[in-house]
């Protein structure tokens, strides 16, 4: 290692101490710190002792690199710049991380996998941060808060992803930031909130695209604020400006070229991913799965669902991943039966909270479930449902319910002002 990567590692060290202090009140912070500072530590270990050292798991994170040297090799030859998939075709979709990847390698002056896995495990450490804020945003309480945080920090998968150069870490931290904002919104609305969702949205599409899509939903439920959702009154105020929405987007759409619309994209995406040609691609390998559905997608959505949302299962053979996989797995299992005490909860006290929620958990499921070929690959790809669908546990998990009631009836808490952002 050079002396740049050290300093880009102790520099994302520091970045990661002066978010847990702006983020969170002086006496959590320093609660919280050392927990994650150890979370941080164990990630740059499992990448030196495991990812880099014959665990032979994974793939994208050599992809995502020999993507970001190519950006290196253009920036050398005509400058730093934005690269976009016109000069570089393997960057679409993907195009934030590998940027941010390249960046790391143009300083280091080459391949600096640790160093940028440092930013990676920075960014994946400040995610829990985000978690507890948005937990305190739903009505958990300090110690339900604090204990997602430190489950969240070790979670094994979510480790195991944050350990190298893949883009699940970025994934992650943009849909919880974007769907909190909206929580956010319910809480006090704020057009500096609807405006910080433009970039945050712009970087999620070049992470994954199809994300955007699966968060427009709870986005928009989130903006027009309506007061009793769930009603029969409020679903149709939602549909009333969900419906001009759409045919403004189809226009949009009809107005490009060919499918470069966000319509368009998105049904280009869906059709790519359910195809059998797809499907049957990805189900090669010990992880596959393939459905007899008779090619059509919709099909055996009950099985699909099922293997979406719990496999691993505890009988299932396979590759040592996927048994150390059936950790999480379990994790993941007593998550769910909590979380089902916490929408009853939100059910009771804070529909609009929970329409939100389920606006990203229910349509997620179903297109993940349509794409399903790949225990391994949907064990990564959940892990934004995991997230969301834990912030439900920590409301079981509260000892107290100080915000019982719709979210402007609520009592402003020191550590919950109505905002993701502490201060704002």
């Amino acid at each position: 290692m050079t002396p740049v990567e050290y300093i880009v590692v102790i520099a994302a060290a520091v970045l990661l101490v002066v978010v847990v202090h702006a983020g969170l009140k002086p006496r959590v912070a320093w609660r919280v710190l050392p927990v994650l500072l150890a979370a941080f530590a164990v990630r740059l270990a499992v990448h030196v002792l495991l990812m880099r050292s014959g665990l032979g798991y994974g793939g994208d994170n050599y992809s995502y690199e020999a993507r970001a040297l190519g950006i290196v090799e253009l920036w050398h030859r005509n400058g730093v710049h934005y690269v976009t998939s016109d000069e570089l075709g393997s960057v679409y979709g993907v195009a934030v991380p590998c940027h941010v990847f390249a960046l790391v390698m143009y300083l280091c002056g080459g391949k600096a996998p640790l160093a940028c896995t440092s930013v990676v495990a920075s960014l994946g450490c400040g995610l829990c941060v985000v978690l507890y804020r948005f937990a305190r945003l739903v009505g958990a309480d300090e110690r339900a808060a604090f204990r997602l945080l430190v489950l969240t920090a070790f979670l094994p998968g979510f480790l195991l992803h944050t350990s190298d150069m893949f883009k699940d870490g970025f994934n992650a931290f943009l849909v919880v930031t974007c769907l909190g904002l909206a929580v956010s919104n319910l809480r006090r609305f704020d057009p500096l909130k609807v405006a910080a969702l433009g970039p945050l949205l712009w970087a999620l599409w070049n992470v994954r695209p199809y994300m955007v899509f699966m968060c427009s939903l709870p986005l928009l439920a989130g903006a027009v604020r309506v007061k009793h959702a769930l009603s029969g009154r409020s679903l149709v105020i939602f549909a009333v400006v969900l419906i001009p929405v759409l045919v403004l987007l189809q226009g949009f759409d009809q107005g490009l070229d060919q499918d470069g619309g966000p319509l368009g994209t998105m049904q280009a995406q869906l059709d790519r991913g359910q195809s059998q040609h797809t499907r049957l691609a990805n189900a090669e390998g010990g992880s596959g799965v393939v459905f007899d559905d008779g090619g059509n997608a919709w099909s055996d959505l009950g099985p699909k669902l099922a293997y979406t949302l719990l496999s691993p299962f505890p009988w299932a053979s396979g590759s040592m991943a996927l048994q150390l996989g059936k950790i999480d797995t379990l994790l993941w299992y007593w998550l769910l039966f909590c979380a089902a005490q916490g929408a009853r909860h939100l059910w009771r006290h804070d529909r609009r909270t929970l329409l939100i929620l389920m606006l990203f958990l229910v349509p997620a499921s179903i297109a993940y479930a349509t794409t399903m070929s790949n225990i391994g690959l949907i064990f990564r790809q959940r892990i934004p449902i995991v997230m969301v669908t834990s912030l439900l546990s920590a409301i079981a998990w509260s000892r107290t319910r100080p915000y019982a009631g719709p979210p402007e009836e609520r009592a402003t808490d020191p550590e919950a002002p109505g905002s993701l952002i502490r201060g704002t």
